[in-house]
C-alpha cells in the first residue's frame, strides 16, 4: 500500500508544480499570482477540493504526444467562499500559456455542469494563450461547448468571470456572456483581434492595453464591470462581490444582521438638492445617506458615469440601486447609460434581488451621434426591463423628472410597487422654459415685452407642473416625503414587498429590442 500512496503523492506533487519552477517565476515577475494560488486566495482555508487533477490531454499531433501538460492547464474544483459553496476553473498560464484544448474545456464544462446541479456560483479565473492550436477543431469545439453552459446558466447561477492574464480571439465570448467581468491592470487585456492584426488591417498602431486593457474596457467599451489594482485585489472584489448576490435563483440574496438604526434621519439630505434648479450635485451623496452605513459596491463605476449601478443593504437586505447622476451630462440618459442599467435590472431580477429607482433625469441626450447610434432602441431595453421585472420596485424622484425619460426610470405605470418624491420634485413632460415657449409661443411673441412675458409664464408653468404634487394628485406618487426621512420609508416600503409575487404571460421568450 506504501508504494501506491507514494506513487499517488508523485503524481499530486508533479501537477501541483504546474509548468514548473521556471515558468513559476515569470509568472510572478509579470505580477501574477499562479492558478493554486489564486484560488487558495479565493476559498476559506482547507476547503477547496479539486477535480480532475490527474486529466491529460491525449492529442498526437505536432509531437504534443511527448509533451506533459500538468491538469491540462486548468485547474477546477468548488470550495467554500465565507461559508459558501462556489465553483472555480483557475487557467494556468505556467502550465503550455494556459491554452484551451480538448480536455482543458471538458474539465470546465464538467465543473459548470457541477455548478449548476449544486445551484451555486461559477467563477472563472482565466489567464490563457487562447486556443490550442495544435488540437484544431477540438480546441475549437471545447470554446462552443462551454459557450452553450454560459447561456444555459444565465439567471439560474451567478457566474463571474476574472481576466487576469490574455485573453484573445474567441476566449472572450465565455466572460462576455457572464454576469460579471473583472480585470486587472498592467496584466489582463482582452480583444478579439491583437495590435499586429489592427496594424495590419487598419495601419493603426495601438498597444495591448490600449486597445484591450482595463481602463479600455471599464470607461470605453463597459465590457468590464471592475479593473483591480493586482490579482489580490481582484480576488477580494470578488469575494466581495459574492456576499450581496444568492447562490442561485432559488434563493433571496443573503441578509446580514443590520448595524445602521432603522429610523436614522439625515437632515443633510433636506439641502442636497441646490436652489438653482441647473446646478448639479452627487447623487452618491444621497445613495450613501440612505443605505447600511453607507456602503455600496458600485459595478461598472468608470462606464456611462451619467447613471449608477450599485448593491446595497437596506436594514441588511440587499438591494440594487439605479440612480441618475446628475454630476454627468446633468443625467441625461443615453446610448451607453441604457444598456448599463438594463444589463443590472436584469441581473437583479433575475437573482431575486429588489431594485431600488433614484431619479432626477431631464430627458435624454439629444444629438446626431444618439439617434444613429440607436437611442431609441436602447432606450427601449430600458422601458422592457423595468416592464419585465417582478422583484419590488421603488422608486424615488428627487428633483427633475421629465418626458420619456420620467417613465424610462421605473415610473408607476412601467410596474413600480412604490414610488415616493421629495418636495423638490419637478415631474412634466418637459422643462418649464420649453414647455412655456411652446404652449404660448404666439403670446410672448405678441407682447410688449416678450423676454418679460416668457418670464411670467416659464414662472406660471413652474408653479403649475415643476412639483410633486400634480402627479400625487392623479395617484402617480404614492407618497410625498421629506428628505431627512427617505431611508426609513425605503425600509418600510422594502418590508411590506418582500413577500411580492408576480408573474408575466406565458411564453418562451420575448424578444427584447437588442
Amino acid at each position: 500500500m506504501k508504494d501506491k500512496l507514494d506513487e499517488l503523492a508523485r503524481r499530486e506533487k508533479e501537477v501541483k508544480a504546474g509548468g514548473g519552477e521556471k515558468r513559476v517565476r515569470q509568472q510572478h515577475d509579470a505580477g501574477k499570482l499562479t492558478a493554486r494560488e489564486r484560488i487558495d486566495f479565493l476559498f476559506d482555508a482547507g476547503t477547496f477540493q479539486e477535480l480532475d487533477m490527474l486529466v491529460e490531454h491525449r492529442n498526437t499531433s505536432f509531437n504534443l504526444k511527448e509533451i506533459s501538460i500538468p491538469a491540462d492547464g486548468v485547474v477546477t474544483g468548488f470550495g467554500k467562499v465565507a461559508g459558501r459553496t462556489v465553483c472555480v476553473f483557475s487557467q494556468d498560464f505556467t502550465s503550455r500559456g494556459g491554452t484551451l484544448g480538448e480536455m482543458h474545456a471538458r474539465k470546465i464544462c464538467k465543473a459548470m455542469d457541477l455548478a449548476m446541479t449544486m445551484k451555486v456560483p461559477m467563477v472563472g479565473l482565466i489567464d490563457s494563450g487562447g486556443a490550442r492550436i495544435q488540437e484544431g477543431i477540438n480546441a475549437l469545439n471545447g470554446y462552443g461547448s462551454i459557450f452553450f453552459r454560459n447561456s444555459c446558466a444565465s439567471g439560474v447561477i451567478p457566474q463571474i468571470s476574472a481576466i487576469m492574464g490574455p485573453a484573445a480571439g474567441g476566449a472572450v465570448y465565455s466572460p462576455a456572456m457572464t454576469d460579471f467581468v473583472f480585470m486587472v491592470k498592467g496584466t489582463s487585456f482582452m480583444y478579439i483581434t491583437g495590435p499586429s492584426v489592427v496594424k495590419a488591417a487598419t495601419s493603426e498602431e495601438i498597444s495591448d492595453d490600449e486597445l484591450g486593457g482595463p481602463v479600455a474596457h471599464s470607461t470605453k467599451s463597459g465590457v468590464a464591470q471592475f479593473a483591480c489594482d493586482n490579482d489580490k485585489a481582484t480576488i477580494e472584489e470578488i469575494k466581495r462581490l459574492l456576499s450581496y448576490l444568492p447562490s442561485s435563483n432559488d434563493e433571496k440574496p443573503p441578509d446580514v444582521t443590520p448595524t445602521d438604526t432603522i429610523d436614522r434621519a439625515d437632515p443633510a439630505l433636506d439641502e442636497v438638492i441646490p436652489a438653482e434648479p441647473f446646478k448639479t450635485y452627487d447623487m452618491k451623496k444621497v445613495i450613501h445617506a440612505i443605505v447600511d452605513n453607507g456602503e455600496i459596491l458600485e459595478p461598472s463605476r468608470r462606464y456611462a458615469p451619467n447613471i449608477i449601478t450599485c448593491f446595497a443593504r437596506l436594514n441588511g437586505h440587499v438591494v440594487g440601486i439605479i440612480a441618475s447622476q446628475p454630476n454627468h451630462l446633468a443625467g441625461c440618459l443615453d446610448i451607453n447609460a441604457a444598456d448599463k442599467a438594463t444589463r443590472f435590472i436584469r441581473f437583479c431580477d433575475a437573482f431575486n434581488i429588489p431594485l431600488i429607482t433614484i431619479t432626477d433625469v431631464p430627458g435624454y441626450l439629444p444629438g446626431s451621434s444618439q439617434e444613429w447610434g440607436g437611442i431609441i432602441r436602447h432606450g427601449a431595453k430600458l422601458l422592457w426591463c423595468y416592464s419585465e421585472a417582478t422583484v419590488p420596485k421603488i422608486t424615488l424622484i428627487t428633483r427633475k423628472a421629465y418626458g420619456g425619460a420620467y417613465i424610462a426610470m421605473c415610473s408607476q405605470s412601467l410596474g413600480a410597487d412604490y414610488t415616493l418624491a421629495w418636495p423638490t420634485a419637478e415631474i412634466a413632460v418637459m422643462g418649464a422654459e420649453g414647455a412655456a415657449a411652446i404652449i404660448h409661443r404666439q403670446e410672448i411673441r405678441e407682447a410688449a415685452d416678450p423676454k418679460a412675458k416668457e418670464k411670467e409664464k416659464i414662472e406660471e408653468y413652474r408653479r403649475l407642473f415643476n412639483n410633486p404634487y400634480e402627479a400625487a394628485k392623479m395617484g402617480y406618487i404614492s407618497a410625498v416625503i421629506r428628505p431627512g426621512e427617505t431611508r426609513q420609508k425605503m425600509i418600510a416600503a422594502l418590508e411590506a414587498l418582500q413577500n411580492k409575487k408576480e408573474s408575466r404571460p406565458a411564453r418562451k421568450h420575448g424578444n427584447i429590442p437588442m
